[in-house]
């Protein structure tokens, strides 16, 4: 394939920060799109970023924190001229009760350039979950359904009805056995165990297809150059709503347009739907208020 612009080019270092195993993903997408040769941070601890149960803090948003282990990994190694990192992020579906959604990012920075690129993927395809069990029974029914052992569980120990892992926290769990052990301490140590999806890249086959996706993205993101300037990464920076609806004609709130947009000149453009041309009136607030 054509090498990317800048310094993306073939035979060009690039630092990956990771401890969770996400190199498995990440690196063979950047090789076969730009010849890279993607390496770890030696000796980087990305849990000084945050984890995902509880005993650190993620030092800012996502996007902030994704760029921080980014720039550590570059620090880290002198040699490389790219630094690539990832960050996930779980949460509530904004509009569908009781469902989950994740957004992966996947980020590179260059080293001389300043450039900095961002690939996402959002969506509901996660096994993101919890479950407060008073019995094995209950846990262990939530361990099927989440996918053990091919996707991993942490177990925690509870005060009030909330998580405490400083009463107990049990990962790396890959046996009903174990698992089981695990759910029984917590049950006699607070009289219910805390049982939720190990979200680590390493424990989770789900969400490591998210990060593939984000650095898919990331790859076309890099293709993708202003027509003004020539940077890479014009992407999309907004949306406008309006799409009309196809009983009444009344605008929705559906997405109608994208801009693209520049962040090294700024220059935007904007870029109607050719999908579509009308929304399902059961998006439309007038046919169904």
């Amino acid at each position: 394939m054509p090498a990317g612009p800048g310094l993306i080019r073939a035979g060009t270092r690039a630092v990956l920060a990771t401890m969770h195993g996400k190199e498995r993903v990440i690196a063979p997408i950047l090789r076969e799109a730009f010849d890279l040769d993607v390496v770890l941070a030696p000796g980087l601890d990305t849990d000084a970023f945050g984890t995902f149960t509880r005993e650190i803090d993620r030092p800012g948003t996502q996007a902030e924190t994704a760029r921080l282990k980014a720039q550590a990994g570059l620090s880290a190694d002198p040699l490389a001229a790219i630094g690539i990192a990832s960050e996930g992020s779980f949460f509530a579906h904004p509009h569908i009760p009781f469902v989950p959604m994740a957004r992966e990012i996947v980020i590179l920075l260059e080293r001389p350039g300043g450039l900095e690129i961002a690939g996402i993927d959002e969506g509901i395809d996660t096994n993101y979950g919890h479950v407060v069990a008073t019995s094995i029974e209950t846990a262990m029914a939530f361990a099927n359904a989440s996918g053990f052992p091919a996707h991993g569980l942490v177990v925690m120990g509870t005060s009030e009805g909330q998580p405490d892992p400083r009463l107990l926290l049990r990962k790396d769990i890959d046996d009903a056995d174990t698992l089981a052990d695990a759910i029984g301490q917590a049950i006699r140590l607070g009289g219910a165990a805390h049982v939720e999806t190990d979200m680590r890249a390493h424990r989770n086959p789900t969400r490591m297809a998210a990060i593939a996706r984000a650095t898919h993205d990331l790859v076309q993101r890099i293709r993708s150059r202003c027509p003004l300037c020539d940077r890479p990464g014009f992407a999309a920076v907004g949306r406008i709503a309006g799409l009309p609806c196809r009983v009444c004609g009344v605008p929705t709130r559906q997405t109608v347009a994208t801009r693209m947009g520049c962040s090294g000149c700024g220059h935007e453009v904007i870029v109607h739907r050719t999908d579509v041309a009308t929304a399902d009136p059961a998006t439309c607030d007038v046919c169904n208020p």
